[in-house]
């Protein structure tokens, strides 16, 4: 499971662990065992979210942990439905209350729209006004790097072109079934890391007969399959699950598949 030990580096020199542990759907009061679980696998990277509602038992799962905190790496998300400053601070900071932690390793804008409007109206001014209480929060030290989650090349270009800090991450949908190459190029061009969550297609991708025949061949199972896929890529992987038995299996993807194959 050397994967587990493996980093990339952000464009501000901060590392970040190559797998990573996704809680969304991992309910609050199952949250910190999870976390817990995965330490002790060897994780070191934890992605949950203000709108998963489990931030307090991630955060317990955190700070009970085996792992000392200065060898974590923990994100979190300001809710897609805020698109002021004032509620953006309040929300950075209550986020680090119901963690119970001093700083964060990375926050996101959850997505550049509601998602109420999700890909609909015109959330610039928003958008600015929400990182603009990013990059405070990261200049006074509570959040280790910034980024953004869901947002496509305009609205990466709106932040890079309004703010002060190009995003250091951009996480995206990303599997074997939806790889948007263009947005990926994009982001690597401008020195913006790219998470991939829900590597594994929600689940949907076990009952493709041709990823399945694929990974018979390199003696492996699907899901493991779709988290190298998603490595192989340059992004950091973020299955999810809160089964420990699914986590080590995650982590055991020590094969490269073929360039034919990718």
């Amino acid at each position: 499971m050397s994967i587990l030990s493996e980093k990339y580096t952000l464009a501000n020199g901060v590392e970040i662990p190559k797998l990573g542990l996704g809680t969304w759907f991992i309910d609050d009061d199952k949250a910190a065992e999870a976390v817990r679980a995965a330490m002790e696998i060897g994780y070191r990277n934890i992605d949950t979210a203000q709108a998963y509602g489990n931030e307090r038992g991630v955060g317990e799962g955190v700070r009970t942990a085996s792992a000392p905190r200065d060898e974590l790496f923990v994100s979190t998300k300001l809710a897609a439905e805020i698109k002021d400053y004032d509620r953006a601070v309040a929300s950075i900071e209550g986020s680090l209350q119901t963690l119970g932690l001093d700083y964060v390793d990375l926050m996101l804008i959850h997505a550049p729209q509601p998602w109420s409007d999700f890909r609909g109206g015109d959330y610039a001014e928003g958008n600015l006004a929400a990182w603009r209480a990013l990059e405070e929060a990261y200049r006074a030290g509570k959040i280790r790097a910034i980024g953004v989650s869901n947002f496509v090349q305009a609205d990466l270009d709106n932040i890079i072109e309004g703010g002060t800090i190009v995003p250091h991450v951009n996480q995206l949908l990303v599997h074997a079934g939806n790889t948007p190459t263009e947005l990926l190029d994009y982001c690597t061009s401008h020195g913006i890391l790219v998470q991939a969550y829900s590597p594994i297609a929600h689940g949907e991708i076990l009952s493709n007969p041709d990823v399945a025949a694929m990974a018979e061949r390199y003696g492996v199972t699907v899901p493991q399959l779709c988290i190298r896929y998603t490595l192989q890529l340059g992004t950091v992987s973020l299955p999810k699950t809160g089964n420990p038995d699914h986590m080590r299996s995650n982590a055991d993807v020590d094969f490269v598949i073929g360039d034919g194959d990718m």
